[in-house]
């Protein structure tokens, strides 16, 4: 049996209440500190506007203020979005000994596989959340060992998947490119071109008695380049902004897009990395699919020289997106 217990096993055991170990602090906690009242909804972006011009702008300016947008009209067909999320869901429905085949092994140095716990909590508590992880591109990078054999259609889904989710992210960064003053494709050269690396994740929160108290995942910025984001029906997803946690609404087919640090980083400021985090619902399963486009790991990421100057200093340090990603997830200075 699993050295880890799995939420999706302590949610079937658990009636009215949950473990201490996943009831959050009072400043954490969704029952009292989400927003209640009139709540902006983050802007959503028409990727197919024939004003390209309008589009880039548009994506400029929500990058800046608020580091996440909705995109719609992306041009991933609505069958293929369905068919990534039917897979996933199928692969989690499974028996668990099938799940624990996938299981990230410890002190494994990969994300890769089936797991619960991810960063370091100083506090000790858990998120309610179970996940799988695996690169879907380049394919260099893929390894089929990590990716279900069970839903059989599993693989053919992600890779239709994966071939548009580059073209959208060609294009978001494109514009992101655009709305600094730079050529179209400077931001995608500094990420690391096509070696970019692609690494989804199915984020599985089942249901939860006590969903005031407890968070799926807790207040973060994705230290990627970008995150592209389908989530299902169950909303979910908040955003930090001017001092308070929004819901995000959810619009059908659309993708959420978050600025991850590096497009903070090679920007020097002007788009902000998105601070988010998960809630969880008493009767409903909710699930993500986010794909975290990051650099290689031997690849340096610092603020674009082109963007700072006398004025407008460095306000980052240039190091390896490995390095970057060790102090992350061990919660140590940058």
């Amino acid at each position: 049996m699993a050295e880890v217990e799995r939420v999706q096993s302590v949610a079937a055991f658990s009636k009215d209440t949950i473990p201490s170990e996943f009831i959050r602090s009072e400043e954490e906690r969704p029952g009292t500190t989400t927003f209640h009242g009139p709540v902006p909804e983050i802007p959503t972006v028409d990727l197919s506007d024939p004003d390209q011009n309008r589009v880039v702008a548009e994506m400029a300016e929500v990058s800046a203020e608020w580091g996440i947008f909705q995109l719609v009209n992306h041009g991933i067909p609505e069958e293929v979005i369905r068919k990534l999320q039917k897979v996933g869901k199928e692969f989690f429905e499974l028996p668990q000994e099938e799940k624990e085949a996938y299981a990230i092994k410890p002190g494994a140095e990969t994300l890769e596989g089936y797991g619960t716990k991810l960063q370091k909590d100083l506090g000790g508590k858990k998120a309610w959340v179970d996940f799988l992880f695996h690169n879907i591109w380049p394919e260099s990078r893929i390894n089929y060992g990590v990716w279900p054999q069970n839903p059989s259609s599993y693989r053919e889904a992600n890779e239709e998947y994966a071939v548009y989710m580059r073209g959208v992210v060609d294009k978001v960064l494109n514009c992101l490119s655009l709305g600094l003053g730079l050529e179209g494709g400077v931001l995608k050269a500094a990420v690391g071109g096509e070696d970019l690396e692609y690494l989804l994740k199915i984020n599985y929160y089942p249901p939860c008695p006590r969903p005031d108290l407890a968070l799926g995942v807790v207040a973060h910025t994705d230290m990627s380049a970008v995150t592209i984001l389908v989530p299902n029906e169950v909303p979910g997803l908040q955003v930090f902004k001017d001092g308070h946690w929004f819901d995000a609404k959810y619009i059908p087919n659309a993708l959420i897009v978050h600025i991850g640090d590096q497009i903070e980083i090679l920007s020097n400021g002007k788009y902000k990395s998105v601070l988010h985090r998960t809630t969880v619902n008493k009767e409903k399963t909710r699930m993500s699919w986010p794909v975290f486009c990051s650099p290689p790991p031997e690849m340096e990421v610092g603020p674009l020289p082109e963007l700072v100057s006398n004025e407008n200093p460095a306000k980052y340090k240039t190091k390896k997106y490995k390095d970057y990603q060790y102090c992350k997830l061990n919660k140590l200075p940058q």
